[in-house]
């Protein structure tokens, strides 16, 4: 289809951040997931090219652009460094496109500009310790009291979580008013009666930061409320439709690199006489590996123009998420297999990047949560 090859403007794009991964995320990426540390230095640079303001009014500090571009500039970060571009992902796709889309004007004013330009960073807290696909069973509450809401509960791996100025957090008013009880609000980091505990011992995306985060009387102001009050979970589950395009580049990117790094490997890796790129079997696994990643890449790239076309959008983007994250595993796996033994230990890229991977189908809705969305919406357009 015409409308899924890139324009000149999008292949310049996907040029600037590939050289700028492979100069400066890749380089960095196995120190980083060794020591479990984020690193401000490759967020500057993420920031620096401007990518954390894509998909932002630039009249809000961002630089314009839509769904199709975010998706390009995620599957090249997440080819050099997938925790790089998780953080990217929490950010931007989550934390700032929610002030963005359902903030009024005085909160897009004091929040955006400074997210837009990465100056700070974002988060975006939905999942407790007892809600994670059953979002609506959120026991975060919220009450209102003298112009400010008290929160108090806790949210559970949360990426940004302890580094973020601004968190969007959800909470209820009321647990027996199910999702109408539920609100948005933007805590601010030394928002009184606010903590961020650090998660460590990840499989995988070990560089990104992932915190607990509690709230004991944290007091936010009623003019952080985002939006109206008992929106948020359907505030929550557009940003997360849209989302799950940006989750599927990240799959793809990954992928991407796995493949490459295989490629690599079979080629200078010699047995019984010749490299073993050579060998029919390998030849096999590099063919599906490739024909896997393509299928993948036009399924997110196609939920990303129907999109920014504001057109039906979210059966494609849940199929595009389920395609890519199972993808994701399969071609890591396989490119694990091409190393053979050099594979399963660290001093081998597709180690990272097959631990990297695994997490892609559980986050942002599991596999399973995505086929039941596919499955309904099967159904709704085939009635008996």
């Amino acid at each position: 289809m015409q409308d899924l090859l890139l324009t000149e403007e999008e292949r310049m794009l996907q040029a600037t951040v590939r050289e700028f991964a492979n100069r400066e995320l890749a380089p960095r990426a196995k120190e980083a997931d060794e020591g479990e540390e984020f690193s401000w230095e490759s967020w500057k640079g993420i920031a620096a090219l401007g990518l954390t303001g894509i998909g932002i009014d630039p009249a809000f500090g961002g630089s314009g652009g839509g769904y199709r571009q975010m998706a390009i500039a995620q599957e090249e970060l997440a080819r050099g460094d997938a925790s790089a571009s998780l953080t990217f992902i929490a950010h931007t796709s989550l934390g700032t496109q929610t002030i963005h889309r359902y903030g009024n004007e005085e909160q897009k004013l004091r929040f955006v500009p400074p997210l837009a330009r990465g100056k700070v960073l974002a988060a975006w807290a939905l999942t407790e310790p007892e809600s994670g696909s059953d979002a609506a069973s959120i026991q975060t509450t919220a009450t209102l009291s003298d112009g400010s809401y008290r929160l108090n509960g806790s949210k559970l791996f949360i990426t940004n979580g302890d580094m973020a100025e601004y968190i969007v957090v959800f909470a209820t008013r009321d647990k027996g008013l199910g999702t109408k009880g539920i609100s948005a609000f933007v805590v601010e980091k030394n928002t009184p009666g606010f903590q961020s505990r650090k998660q460590l011992g990840k499989m995988g995306m070990r560089a990104s930061s992932t915190a607990e985060l509690v709230f004991q009387d944290a007091l936010v102001p009623q003019s952080n409320l985002l939006g109206q009050e008992g929106k948020g979970f359907n505030y929550a589950m557009e940003i997360l439709d849209s989302s799950r395009i940006i989750i599927a580049a990240q799959c793809v990117g990954i992928a991407q690199a796995a493949l490459e790094a295989a490629v690599g490997y079979a080629q200078q890796r010699r047995s019984f006489g010749k490299s073993i790129a050579e060998h029919q079997a390998i030849q096999f696994i590099l063919a599906d590996m490739a024909s896997d990643i393509y299928a993948s890449r036009v399924a997110t790239m196609h939920a990303a123009t129907l999109k920014d076309n504001q057109l039906p959008f979210i059966n494609e983007a849940s199929m595009a998420k389920l395609l890519a994250s199972e993808m994701a595993v399969r071609v890591t796996s396989n490119a694990l297999q091409v190393y053979g033994g050099y594979g399963y230990f660290k001093e081998a890229p597709v180690e990272r990047l097959f631990r990297d991977a695994r997490v892609t189908t559980i986050y942002e809705g599991t596999s399973e949560v995505q086929r039941l969305i596919i499955a309904r919406q099967v159904l709704a357009q085939y009635p008996p």
